[in-house]
């Protein structure tokens, strides 16, 4: 077996794997097709394997192919780690924070995002909206530095987290609505209104369902979206309602004609929380998240900002 593997052959296999499709991993990489063929024949030879099924098309990746993606993974985060540890020694840090946020979370991001960059200024940061299993599969496989997400019993093994803040919930529906009369409006109350929720695969979808179950009330909303904008974006013009959380008005504020009442709590108010992989050597990007995560006390930004709002 050849005892020289190229790093940037990894770096195209990665593409590969996230991509699943030779033309578009070859895209990705900035290169052509033949080159992205080429490399991986090469690591094969280097390896003394077949990495990749191969047919018309991408077919997956063989057993010893799925075990050097994994390698592959760990190999490059070790690389970028390196770089952005020499970095952060010269007292900059140049690396792009790749932060997957559940839907519910986008909203809140830019608070963690501009202190972020406030602190590190030579820094980018990229944040994907994804569902909480899924930023659990791309924390395990290095292609996130960072999550934010519930911290519940759905949380993930192998990470550490910081609590950021705790959602609230309250309905945003038309101002003149009589429901809106009331200091706090029921689940059951809120379930006649024509509803925009979020998916039944996102995870606060099923917070919600649990809070109408836990009155017996049943609904079938007017509209199912997988992003907080795209919920906003139906209730403008309309009669429609949603129910939104607290951490969501400092950014996108309250419709023009729509208020905000809070909503009857049951239970503990759910943590949101930014998580990490929990490996040693630590991420330098990841702990730089940390580190604001532990100093931004944004619970209590958000509560505060609240009750400006309803008050």
């Amino acid at each position: 077996m050849a005892n020289e593997v190229q790093m940037q052959h990894l770096d195209y296999l990665l593409a590969l794997a996230a991509e699943r499709h030779f033309g578009r991993a070859a895209a990705r990489c900035h290169i052509s097709q033949p080159t992205l063929s080429v490399a991986i024949r090469r690591l094969e030879r280097e390896l003394g394997i077949v990495i990749v099924q191969r047919g018309q098309r991408f077919e997956g990746f063989t057993e010893e192919g799925r075990r050097v993606v994994s390698w592959a993974q760990r190999i490059v985060a070790e690389r970028d780690e390196m770089l952005a540890d020499l970095e952060r020694m010269q007292g900059r840090l140049t690396a792009t924070a790749r932060i997957g946020a559940i839907p519910t979370a986008v909203p809140a991001s830019p608070f963690i995002t501009a202190e972020f960059l406030a602190r590190n200024p030579a820094a980018s940061v990229r944040i994907e909206a994804l569902s909480s299993r899924e930023i659990a599969r791309r924390l395990a496989d290095f292609e996130l530095d960072a999550g934010l997400t519930y911290l519940d019993d759905e949380a993930t093994p192998g990470t550490r987290s910081v609590e950021l803040y705790r959602e609230r919930y309250v309905l945003l529906a038309p101002a003149d609505h009589p429901v809106m009369g009331s200091g706090e409006v029921s689940w059951a109350d809120a379930a006649q209104l024509q509803l925009c929720m979020l998916t039944t695969t996102m995870r606060n979808r099923r917070i919600l369902d649990a809070n109408m179950a836990a009155e017996g009330a049943r609904y079938r909303p007017a509209v199912e979206a997988d992003s907080v904008d795209a919920l906003y974006a139906h209730l403008t013009g309309s009669r429609r309602a949603t129910i939104a959380s607290t951490a969501w008005l400092p950014q996108l504020g309250v419709p023009p004609g729509f208020a905000a009442r809070p909503m009857v709590q049951h239970g503990p108010r759910p943590p949101i929380g930014l998580v990490v992989h929990d490996r040693a050597p630590a991420s330098i990007v990841a702990a730089a998240l940390e580190a604001v995560a532990a100093d931004l006390e944004l619970g209590a930004r958000i509560d505060t900002l609240w009750n400006e709002t309803s008050g």
